[in-house]
């Protein structure tokens, strides 16, 4: 018995290893593609400090930015939906379902139409952008644990209310578009379309000191997910207080969710797919799901930054819009092949 668990957890480290070692492998490719492509040598020497100078600002100025920004976004992203899926025992639960997404997006179309010069141009700062974005998805959830403690905060209520939520920020940016300016109408779009091309260091580093307490939050916790996962009853009954620990995952989740969109705009399924692809592999026990899960969505995130710089170069295409292509058919396949239920 136990050689047996011992194999058990062996196989699950393995699993979590191996997408590590895909998270620096799908780097190193990543820096390798692009308009102006690179040999696996090139980038090599770039990082080692003795590329040559063009190819040193190729690697260390434009593509090692967006591949950071990838990898800690699509982390961020892919916790925070393995979490929501955990605590509202829901397949579906993402930032996207519980309106997240959609605040943050209200408000950054928000603060550019007001910060707009018209026909002229925007005058709208990126931090106030980014600043209102992360107001709005931290307003998204609150409002929702504040309507959902109308029915003691329970799942389904939490799910109800992101779905009203966000159709109310979906109308309520449709109409900023429908009454602003051919500009406001263009900037708001190219910012809901996704870009991890608007990122400096100094963007990444405060989305990464978000995503890394979050992450250590959730692990601290992974044995009270794994018995939240079993239903409300039963982890009261192990000594799990559920009336904070929901409220208080979503709320986390929520803060690396509304850093991350502030800064890179709307990037969806990435947070919906990742934990799906890793409990396939690794399964419910959240002591492994969610490393797991958080390494997954950094290489899905990277290699669809990859594509969109590939497609059609030199033309880079919008982030947004390829996880949203390539997510759908891939997690329509995962419910056809069938998996555990959450019940």
């Amino acid at each position: 018995m136990a050689r047996t668990y011992k194999a058990y957890i062996w196989r699950k480290w393995l699993v979590i290893a191996a997408m590590a070692a895909a998270v620096i492998a799908s780097i190193i490719l990543s820096l390798s593609a692009g308009s102006a492509s690179l040999s696996i040598t090139d980038v090599a020497a770039a990082l080692a400090g003795k590329g040559s100078g063009q190819i040193s600002t190729i690697v260390w100025n434009v593509r090692m930015p967006r591949i950071a920004t990838a990898a800690v976004v699509g982390m961020a992203l892919s916790l925070s939906g393995c979490i929501m899926q955990a605590v509202l025992h829901n397949p579906l639960a993402s930032s996207s379902t519980l309106g997240v997404s959609q605040g943050a997006s209200f408000g950054a179309a928000l603060a550019i139409c007001l910060g707009s010069t018209g026909a002229a141009g925007m005058s709208t700062s990126p931090y106030l952008v980014t600043a209102s974005a992360f107001c709005g998805g931290m307003f998204t959830t609150i409002a929702i644990l504040a309507l959902s403690k109308l029915r003691s905060s329970s799942p389904s209520a939490i799910i109800l209310a992101g779905v009203a939520i966000s159709a109310m920020f979906n109308g309520a940016t449709a109409l900023i578009q429908y009454f602003a300016d051919d500009v406001v109408v263009a900037s708001i779009v190219y910012w809901t379309f996704g870009n991890l091309g608007r990122t400096g260091w100094k963007d990444i580093a405060l989305i990464f000191l978000v995503t890394l307490p979050s992450a250590v939050f959730f692990c601290l916790n992974r044995w009270n997910y794994n018995a939240i996962s079993s239903g409300s009853s039963t982890a009261k009954s192990l000594g799990v207080n559920v009336e904070i620990m929901i409220p208080a995952s979503l709320v986390v989740c929520a803060l690396a969710t509304s850093v991350s969109v502030a800064f890179t705009g709307c990037i969806s399924f990435i947070g919906l797919i990742a934990p799906h692809v890793m409990r396939r592999s690794v399964g419910n026990d959240y002591r492994f799901l969610i490393p797991a899960s958080g390494l997954c969505g950094a290489v899905l995130l990277i290699l669809s930054d990859m594509a969109c710089r590939l497609v059609l170069s030199p033309v880079v295409l919008p982030i947004g819009a390829l996880t949203s292509f390539l997510g759908a058919p891939l997690f329509l396949y995962l419910i056809v092949k069938g998996r555990k239920s959450y019940d």
